[in-house]
């Protein structure tokens, strides 16, 4: 196994009356999809803010490529790329502009400046517009542009912060195929994402944090695993909800997953489409008729539902 280029060790962090992380420790393998997943306040902007070195630790130790993020904060930032929640983009530059900004900021010369620049120009689909004013731009243009800058130095390490929050569904595609190339070259991403299908679909590894500590980690596919048999999903009209949750508490209540915004139950099949059928007759003989009723492998969101608990309030750090 390589050695872990991100080690956080015993990490807590508190703003005030709330703890953002407790205690959390996690490795990270060179040149992998590293995803991190959680509810709202669970910690992930925190966690990501503390490898990036705007925030220090309470307590624990933090390495990125082996230099301290306290310590040797300065090295850091020399190694590492960081695209946050949202795009901080200066809107009466040009793209050109931005890109050159950001070079000249990091004491590249002027020639690699140019170069680099007009090479991930190019790379983000932005050469066309490169010589316009970025208040002209879309939202899934700033987007990449402000990927783009973070990538100037050539980081060892990426850092995107729910980076396709907003993206209509063909850009935040186009927005994978790059973050898939940086990993084909050899950078490190660690990916916080709101989308569980973003998630299962590029990342190597997952880290659940819920109520700042770890509440699963895998592939997706092990993820996907732990929870075992498929599930029966279930929607009920309002008028029915209430007693199709007394009927399906009656069958199995210590496993029943209640997604309240969705409107949705969620039952283990340990028994496949036996325990369908028995669902279903369960409800028959209570004359409740489901609005919709299906059986389907376990997927992240069922994972994410499982295993995370009530809402936390969240903190500054958040």
């Amino acid at each position: 196994m390589a050695k872990p280029i991100i080690r956080v060790t015993n990490v807590t962090k508190q703003f005030s009356d709330v703890r953002a992380l407790d205690n959390l420790s996690l490795e990270i393998e060179p040149g992998i999809i590293y995803g991190l997943i959680g509810p709202n306040g669970a910690g992930k902007t925190t966690l990501v803010r503390l490898l990036a070195t705007l925030i220090t630790p309470t307590s624990g130790s933090i390495e990125v490529a082996g230099l301290d993020v306290v310590r040797q904060a300065n090295e850091v930032r020399k190694i590492i790329g960081l695209a946050g929640q949202y795009a901080a983009v200066d809107e009466f530059l040009t793209g050109r502009e931005t890109l050159e900004m950001v070079g000249t900021l990091y004491h590249l010369s002027k020639k690699v400046v140019r170069e680099r620049a007009v090479e991930l120009l190019e790379q983000f689909s932005l050469a066309d517009a490169a010589d316009r004013p970025a208040k002209t731009y879309s939202g899934g243009m700033h987007r990449r542009l402000d990927l783009a800058a973070s990538l100037m130095i050539k980081p060892k390490v990426m850092f995107l912060d729910e980076p396709t929050t907003g993206l209509d569904p063909r850009t935040r595609r186009e927005l994978w195929e790059v973050i898939r190339g940086l990993a084909r070259d050899g950078t490190t991403v660690l990916l916080t994402t709101q989308y569980l299908d973003e998630a299962d679909t590029l990342t190597d590894y997952i880290t659940l944090i819920d109520h700042g500590q770890i509440a699963a980690q895998g592939t997706p596919s092990d993820l996907k695993r732990t929870l075992g048999a498929d599930l029966i999903e279930i929607r009920f009209t309002p008028k029915d909800a209430a007693a199709g949750r007394r009927v399906l508490a009656g069958i199995d209540e210590e496993h029943l997953i209640e997604d309240v915004i969705a409107g949705t139950f969620r039952l283990p099949a340990s028994e496949g489409s036996k325990t369908f059928l028995h669902v279903a007759q369960a409800f028959e003989k209570a004359a409740i008729e489901p609005e919709e009723i299906s059986l389907h492998r376990p997927s992240l969101d069922d994972v994410f539902l499982a295993m995370t608990g009530e809402p936390k309030t969240e903190g500054k750090g958040e």
